[in-house]
């Protein structure tokens, strides 16, 4: 149309950006020193650029169908990200409500900031590791600030889009070891590539798929294209000396995937010891649990890995057939489901059986009705945007374990929906 769309990066005064989408690499650009917020009309709660702004501590509202219609240049509007509300030309009286909102909001966020060098403990004693999801090593600040107790999926395939080609072994080495050294001795999970899907690399052509996130991703390139996987498993390996490494692999659908992949990370583990370099040995080897058949196969799978971390986001969208990104099928996006619920139980006492831990990294790890259930259920580690953990920890010293084992009891064996085992939680809860 010979517009020239501006570059996020360039925003150099507050603004709330409209758009019909934003991509995972135009969020990460963002400064949230001006970008006050963003509204699309496309998109869902789990879509990578709702979760990107959660760890931005940008306000965002996705999936609003038809904000760019609604909405001019130059015009005032006022976002709340907490409740998903867009209002264009407030009046006097609603900015005054926004307002007190948000300095109830920062009132809530002073008192949860005591709680930053606490530990995670239930009403009942109980130990809980809250862990924060990162991109970059950028992240490490709002990690810190936040007083997460770990780092429970690092999203490396933002090394990949940053830039113009593959990355090296070494400024994969120089990433993995900033992050490690950082957080030492406490532990960092580190996934390898997830490349596909609505993450693409414009250096690496990936083929027209009808179905792109069903489709050639994640540890499914990393096992055709093995130079690439190599590559990145040495670079986790030397970087291993530097701190808490736990290794895992996405989108494993098969038992065999997982031991393609553990014998090439042997592989490259033995070659670099007969090198000299030196490797932690300790490194876990774990599977992230977002295919319902991995889910359902649990109880084998845990006696090949050394842990689970439960992708909710792509496990709900697989279980229910709707696209995590398409606002038409978003009340599809049901956690509180008995279905789902009752695969993620299966897969926290599979592991516990043979005596491994299970995390969950998706975005349901850090909502306030989903914790209840997961301490329930005996969740063991739960990883979220850093700027979630205060008010889970929060939360979490507030309810038994053994109240909320009934409590989950309830949520999967009634004749219950989504809806309902919601309000159940909320009431309980509150």
């Amino acid at each position: 149309m010979g517009v020239e769309l501006p570059n996020p990066a360039l925003i150099d005064e507050e603004v709330v950006i409209v758009a019909h989408d934003l991509t995972p690499s135009d969020t990460a650009q963002l400064n949230k020193k001006f970008v006050k917020g963003f509204v699309t009309d496309i998109g869902g709660r789990t879509a990578h650029s709702a979760i990107m702004a959660r760890s931005l501590e940008i306000p965002a509202v996705v999936g609003t169908d038809s904000v760019t219609k609604s909405v001019k240049a130059g015009e005032t509007i006022a976002v709340d990200g907490l409740n998903g509300d867009v209002v264009v030309d407030p009046s006097a009286e609603q900015q005054a409500d926004f307002e007190k909102q948000a300095k109830q909001y920062a009132a809530d966020r002073a008192e949860w900031a005591k709680l930053k060098t606490a530990k995670t403990v239930t009403a009942d004693g109980k130990h809980f590791e809250l862990a924060a999801n990162i991109g970059t090593p950028k992240d490490l600040e709002g990690v810190h600030a936040n007083g997460a107790e770990a780092v429970g999926l690092y999203r490396t395939e933002f090394l990949y889009m940053d830039s113009s080609e593959l990355p090296s072994e070494d400024d994969q080495f120089e990433a993995y070891k900033e992050v490690l050294e950082s957080m030492s001795p406490k532990p960092v999970v580190v996934r390898t590539m997830d490349i596909g899907g609505d993450k693409h690399l414009p250096y690496m052509p990936l083929p027209e798929e009808m179905n792109p996130f069903l489709g050639y991703r994640a540890i499914r390139i990393s096992l055709d294209r093995q130079e690439i996987f190599r590559t990145q498993l040495r670079a986790l390996l030397r970087a291993s000396a530097f701190g808490k490494l736990r290794i895992m692999f996405p989108m494993i659908a098969t038992i065999q995937e997982f031991e393609a992949a553990k014998k090439i990370f042997l592989e490259e583990k033995a070659n670099l010891e007969k090198a000299g370099t030196k490797i932690a040995d300790d490194i876990q080897l774990g599977i992230m649990i977002e295919i319902p058949a991995a889910a359902v196969l649990a109880d084998q799978f845990a006696k090949h890995v050394d842990f689970f971390s439960i992708g909710t986001n792509d496990l709900i969208q697989y279980s229910m057939a709707a696209d995590r990104g398409n606002e038409h099928v978003s009340y599809l996006y049901q956690p509180y489901n008995p279905s789902i619920l009752r695969l993620v139980k299966h897969v926290i006492d599979s592991a516990h059986k043979e005596g491994k831990w299970t995390g969950m990294c998706g975005e349901a790890a850090g909502d306030p009705v989903m914790v209840p259930l997961l301490l329930g259920m005996g969740l063991d580690e739960y990883s979220m945007s850093a700027t979630s953990i205060l008010k889970v920890r929060s939360l979490m010293k507030r309810l038994s374990t053994e109240d909320m084992k009934k409590l989950a009891e309830t949520a999967m064996n009634e004749n219950i929906t989504n809806d309902q085992n919601k309000e159940l939680v909320e009431k309980f809860v509150n």
